[in-house]
């Protein structure tokens, strides 16, 4: 090595020294360190108890220390309107009581922030946007962009309901990645509820058969299940059709159940495998799955969104379009083109 080489290492070495102690000194490096230092800390100073007030000694690992990190199926009953007819104990017992549960206080909590935060942003509007109201006229558009770009110009009308949902489910599912909430009686993530899903799920059942109906009539919407015209071509081509029909029906009513079940179970897996990781290991593989949730948490809300909407484009077509749309495509030697719903196939498949 040359003089002048040994001068530039040298030179370079507090320049060097300088990049390393700016590198520990990064706001994600020591995010993870505080995190490390916290949890062991608080491993021992307090460390964890059997869960529903029960008294004893600590907890055993590693048994108990999942158990303390997992929320059962069933959500917690804050407040009790009918004390004085319980619902009978049992896993498997269906029924209804009249009850405010942790879900359903949750819930409210994060509609009552989204429809502040919203009121905010629109308290002033702005010609030239700003601020708050930037960020939500972004987002807006970017789920208009993604509404429009998956149902064609027919889904532009519906991007409100669609948006709705995608915001409301959003952070519902996020909710579960406070910490307050899933580590304490009184608040739990809404969507790890099969309660809450399946009503989200009926609403939106409801919106889009009401669509298609609004859009075709009761008589041309139920034509499109009990294709009775077909038996004008014969009776082979009629009974196929009436076959093919009873299936699209009764697929009709699957959709709710999908969409809930779906959702329930992509949250609340995801909440069972945060708790079991983080009861097991310290803290940094848990917050590389609690970023993963975060995205999970997105796409989740996402796909329930998208596909109410898409089922609501679907729903609002009529038999006869399809027809025409297939006559005149033969008619001319192309091919015909797809029908509507190819996109919710991709999308439940």
């Amino acid at each position: 090595m040359t003089s002048d080489d040994q001068t530039a290492a040298v030179a370079d070495a507090p320049k060097a020294a300088i990049r390393k102690r700016s590198a520990l000194r990064h706001p994600l490096v020591l995010l993870l360190v505080g995190v490390v230092v916290v949890d062991v800390f608080a491993f021992l100073v307090a460390p964890p108890f059997p869960k529903h007030g029960q008294s004893g000694d600590p907890c055993g690992f590693p048994v108990c220390f999942i158990d303390g990190n997992l929320e059962l199926v069933p959500p917690a009953v804050v407040w009790d309107l009918d004390p004085e007819h319980p619902l009978p104990s049992g896993s498997l017992v269906i029924g209804f009581h009249p009850s405010i549960t942790n879900t359903l206080l949750t819930m409210w909590i994060v509609m009552a922030i989204v429809l502040v935060v919203a009121i905010l942003a629109a308290r002033r509007m702005r010609e030239n946007p700003r601020g708050l109201q930037n960020f939500f006229e972004w987002g807006y558009e970017g789920l208009y962009n993604w509404a429009v770009s998956n149902g064609g110009r027919p889904a532009a009308r519906h991007v409100p309901i669609f948006a709705a949902f995608f915001i409301l489910i959003l952070f519902c599912n996020w909710s579960g990645l406070v910490p307050p909430v899933g580590k304490i009686e009184l608040l739990r993530a809404p969507t790890s509820d099969l309660n809450i899903t399946i009503g989200l799920a009926l609403v939106a059942f409801g919106y889009f058969e009401f669509q298609g109906i609004r859009a075709n009539g009761l008589g041309g919407y139920l034509g499109k299940f009990f294709p009775l015209g077909e038996l004008r071509k014969g009776i082979g081509a009629g009974l196929i059709a009436l076959f093919v029909g009873l299936i699209e029906l009764m697929l009709e009513f699957v959709k709710p159940v999908t969409l809930a079940m779906r959702l329930f179970g992509n949250i609340y897996g995801g909440e069972v495998a945060l708790g079991v990781i983080t009861a097991l290991t310290v803290a940094l593989l848990p917050i590389a799955i609690l970023g993963l949730e975060v995205m999970l948490n997105f796409i989740q809300a996402l796909i329930f969104s998208t596909l109410t909407l898409m089922f609501t484009v679907v729903a609002m077509e009529s038999h006869h379009e399809e027809e025409h749309a297939s006559t005149t495509a033969a008619q001319h030697g192309a091919p015909a083109e797809a029908p509507r719903s190819s996109p919710v196939a991709a999308t439940v498949h």
